[in-house]
């Protein structure tokens, strides 16, 4: 009898000792970060096929919020794959999903919250714009420069962050205005202190109302509370509450982007709590599972109720295994203190780069809110000292690379290096990132 193909392969164990297929099988769209061959993680360690131990400052952009594979969220995968992997939101309840809903009703202050479920986070942004515009019959949305909220052709349309995002893409859906972010540090004239913000934004945004769009089409406003592709760009205190108060003035909606800012990020469940802020829709991706795709959005059950039942919808989401991953996920945020590790780990990290800035004139600009953290690369002899320097940016998240740390550039002109940890580092990893990277941006000639 002839063995087939199919038979020959379950046979064999996963690992099976066989080569690994050749790197050209991944099409070249998808931009390299490192050419790592990781074999497995755990905790905030990447394990490549020789051994080599890398610390993963990366997240995986963000996700790995619990850590790689950890147990709980392990264990929660394969004991809800082995009775049911698939049970599709329209045709059937399972308990995972259920209980996620119930729980995410109270992930946020306050009573009345409820939550829809998608698969990835401009899934979850497209959800929310078409629930803004259902919702308020109006057809605008605007959004701030210098945001990223994904790579869908809506969510193309809002996005702002960085020209290869959307630049061979036109034409892109209409109705979709951008207005200015206060970025303090490169504000006209001079950087100044957050803490006494003189960015013009609300007057551009006044702006936009007299000149391109009158206030009473906008459905909604759009935005990240800390601008992630953007560059980190934590606003200064005033912001959010104050276009909070515009929006109502306006009976425009608030959309919170928190796809990257959420589940502990920033020292809070979620960033708006930093300001005391109420959104109309929160949208949330990345940390929710641990790594399984999953993403949605909250917003009070009545404005969710506005969605006519079949307008909205998906095949895979609320995943089943997704959905389990989600559940064990905020077990263990809620049972290892994530949240507050993420604020102490976050103010140990800002005090440590606030250092190296002392030391290295090429380090313009130190961020950060809880573990998303930011270091601004310019050139220090160059214009007004704020001349962006993405070459620089480069050449130190190589040195780190050499030196088995992963971190992540960032900012419209690549110049900016951004650190997102697992929620579940240590003090003494904090340190020894600390200690490679101002080893490496001494090797990167600064």
């Amino acid at each position: 009898m002839v063995e087939t193909h199919l038979e020959r392969a379950s046979s064999e164990p996963a690992t099976g000792g066989q080569p690994w297929p050749d790197r050209s099988v991944i099409p070249s769209v998808w931009s390299r970060i490192t050419n790592l061959e990781v074999e497995r993680g755990e905790g905030a360690w990447l394990i490549t096929r020789d051994g080599q131990r890398y610390l993963d400052y990366s997240s995986g952009i963000g996700v790995t919020n619990t850590g790689h594979a950890h147990p709980r969220v392990a264990a929660a995968i394969a004991a809800q794959a082995a009775k049911l992997i698939h049970g599709q939101q329209n045709i059937v309840y399972h308990e995972p999903g259920l209980r996620l809903h119930e729980r995410l009703q109270h992930v946020l202050p306050g009573d009345g919250w409820g939550a829809f479920l998608s698969n990835s986070g401009a899934e979850a942004i497209e959800a929310s714009v078409k629930l803004a515009r259902i919702a308020t019959g109006r057809p605008v949305i605007i959004g701030f420069r210098g945001g990223y909220h994904g790579r869908t052709a809506q969510t193309m349309a809002l996005t702002t962050a960085k020209d290869v995002y959307r630049g061979h893409f036109e034409p892109l859906p209409g109705s979709v205005y951008h207005t200015a972010y206060p970025y303090c540090y490169r504000a006209p004239g001079a950087s100044h202190d957050p803490a006494a913000c003189t960015c013009d934004w609300e007057a551009q945004l006044e702006l936009t109302f007299h000149q391109i769009i009158y206030p009473e089409h906008v459905a909604a406003i759009i935005i990240e509370p800390v601008l992630g592709e953007g560059g980190y760009i934590v606003p200064p205190p005033g912001f959010l509450p104050r276009l909070r108060e515009i929006t109502r003035e306006h009976g425009i909606m608030l959309i919170a982007d928190e796809v990257q800012t959420g589940y502990g990020r920033t020292g809070r469940f979620f960033a708006v709590e930093h300001w005391g802020v109420e959104p109309d829709i929160l949208v949330m991706a990345k940390g929710i599972a641990s790594g399984l795709p999953l993403s949605g959005l909250l917003a009070k059950r009545d404005l969710l109720a506005k969605w006519p039942p079949g307008t909205h919808g998906g095949t895979y989401g609320g995943n089943v295994v997704s959905c389990a991953a989600a559940n064990a996920t905020l077990d263990i945020i809620a049972d290892e203190h994530l949240v507050e590790n993420a604020a102490d780990r976050g103010a140990q990290f800002l005090a440590g780069l606030r250092g190296l800035a002392r030391k290295h004139p090429a380090i313009g600009d130190v961020r950060g809110l809880g573990l998303m953290l930011a270091l601004e690369f310019v050139q220090p002899g160059v214009g007004d000292g704020r001349t962006p320097d993405p070459n620089l940016a480069k050449r130190v998240l190589s040195e780190a690379l050499d030196r088995h740390l992963i971190v992540l550039s960032a900012g419209t002109y690549a110049n900016v290096a951004r650190i997102i940890p697992p929620l579940v580092t240590t003090a003494a990893e904090v340190d020894q990132a600390i200690s490679i990277l101002d080893q490496s941006i001494t090797a990167a000639g600064a």
